[in-house]
């Protein structure tokens, strides 16, 4: 992705990807001890989806291309919030860390949300 003055952004150089990050890293050392397999493997791998859906993004040649994966990070987002919430309804994770992972989840899909808004403004203006 290039930014207005033409330059190449990186990934790496994103706070909603460095963030989305440490939440997926937060989420598998958390729940590394979970003994429901299919749970852990279900949450970790949504989890782990929303900063790889961006960095897939940004690292694909078309605008359009960029513009799906971040819808995918995007929804993954959705999928994982869905998923703390049935986690802590179960009792697999305590309220403090599902709130503050609900929170964070919520703060990111905004961020992406944003970054999807100014793609486009830079698609119109080319």
């Amino acid at each position: 992705m290039e930014t207005q003055q033409g330059t190449h952004m990186r990934f790496e150089d994103l706070d909603v990807w460095q963030r989305a990050r440490q939440l997926s890293v937060d989420v598998y050392k958390k729940l590394d001890r979970l003994h429901n397999f299919g749970f852990r493997d279900q949450i970790t791998r949504s989890a782990l989806s929303i900063p790889s859906n961006i960095a897939e993004g940004f690292e694909r040649e078309s605008a359009k291309e960029c513009l799906q994966f971040l819808s995918y990070a995007k929804g993954s987002c959705g999928e994982l919030r869905t998923q703390i919430y049935i986690g802590m309804d179960v009792g697999y994770i305590d309220e403090n860390h599902g709130q503050l992972w609900l929170r964070e989840a919520r703060e990111i899909s905004s961020m992406i949300s944003g970054l999807v808004k100014t793609r486009r403004r830079f698609l119109k203006q080319a």
